[in-house]
């Protein structure tokens, strides 16, 4: 069991930063992914970035969407209870609802596309 919490969120013009920051508490896994989507109503949920950590030389590799991509970056602190989404530049179009999610990772070094566990989310609004 896995229990996250996301905080960071809020209201920012267009060209801005914001820091997402998801905490992350229960059983300690040695080999997982942790991301962040996002959703707008309507709107299919979109995978932001990924974070796997734990075997090495694949631990701390991290995966983009081409919509955040130079923009945003995902990074934990070393005791890895906590992961950070760092937004600049941000734009309108990236306003939504955040959520931090995370899953082991039995099998091989690759993020799911699915996560077992989800936060409640952050809501983050650009205005232009």
């Amino acid at each position: 069991q896995v229990l996250l919490a996301e905080s960071g969120g809020g209201s920012v013009q267009a060209g801005g930063s914001l820091r997402l920051s998801c905490a992350a508490s229960g059983d300690p896994y040695s080999s997982v992914c942790m991301a962040w989507f996002r959703q707008t109503p309507g709107k299919a949920r979109e995978m932001v970035a990924t974070l796997y950590s734990g075997i090495w030389p694949n631990d701390g590799r991290a995966f983009y969407a081409a919509s955040v991509k130079g923009r945003f970056t995902i990074s934990q602190n070393p005791d890895k209870t906590t992961m950070y989404l760092h937004m600049d530049s941000l734009k309108p179009e990236d306003t939504a609802m955040y959520y931090c999610a995370a899953d082991r990772v039995v099998t091989g070094t690759t993020c799911p596309a699915e996560y077992t566990y989800r936060g409640q989310g952050t809501q983050v609004t650009v205005s232009s």
